[in-house]
């Protein structure tokens, strides 16, 4: 059970801003002047406040981008930060990479981000008509270790848009080996 004084300062926390803009609207009343400046001084510190969120990401992707393939596990450790932290930020990168070059899939209840370079070689084997398992063969020094996560990387990559249909099928190119 929470401590008093941490329940008293969170629900200060909560109302921080209602009573910002009471006492602005009373310095307001009385002298018009410092009521902008005091305004001006909130917004400018309230946008301060979104720095490190930006820095933060930043950083995680720059860390991120440095290996083939890294799970959020590894991610907190390297940073140091709480593993629900960087959950949450891999959860908000992974919304927005529709257009990106590298992919942060979800599986077995954790976050795995793939390198550009893994996900170009995914693909060109992917067209080529290879299957599960010889994708799986092929990207072992990339770090892919389960077919589960080839799974998961097709069902990413076609959910987002970027992976098109293949040249020749699985069957066709199996075809063509076979009879050579």
């Amino acid at each position: 059970m929470p401590k008093k004084y941490v329940v008293f300062f969170k629900s200060i926390g909560r109302k921080w801003f209602i009573g910002l803009i009471l006492v602005i609207l009373i310095v307001f009343i009385y002298n018009q002047i410092v009521a902008i400046w005091l305004t001006g001084i909130t917004l400018t510190l309230f946008l301060l406040s979104y720095l490190p969120y930006f820095f933060f990401k930043n950083k995680i992707k720059r860390l991120m981008k440095d290996y083939f393939m890294i799970e959020d596990d590894t991610v907190a450790q390297e940073l140091r930060r709480p593993i629900r932290e960087i959950r949450e930020k891999l959860f908000e990168i992974s919304q927005k990479q529709k257009g990106k070059k590298w992919l942060i899939i979800f599986l077995n209840k954790r976050y795995i981000f793939y390198h550009r370079d893994t996900i170009q070689k995914f693909t060109e084997l992917y067209h080529k008509g290879y299957g599960d398992k010889e994708i799986l063969e092929n990207l072992k020094e990339n770090d892919l270790r389960t077919r589960a996560e080839v799974k998961a990387i097709m069902d990413t990559l076609i959910k987002h848009s970027r992976l098109d249909e293949r040249e020749v099928s699985v069957k066709q190119r199996r075809d063509q080996e076979r009879y050579q």
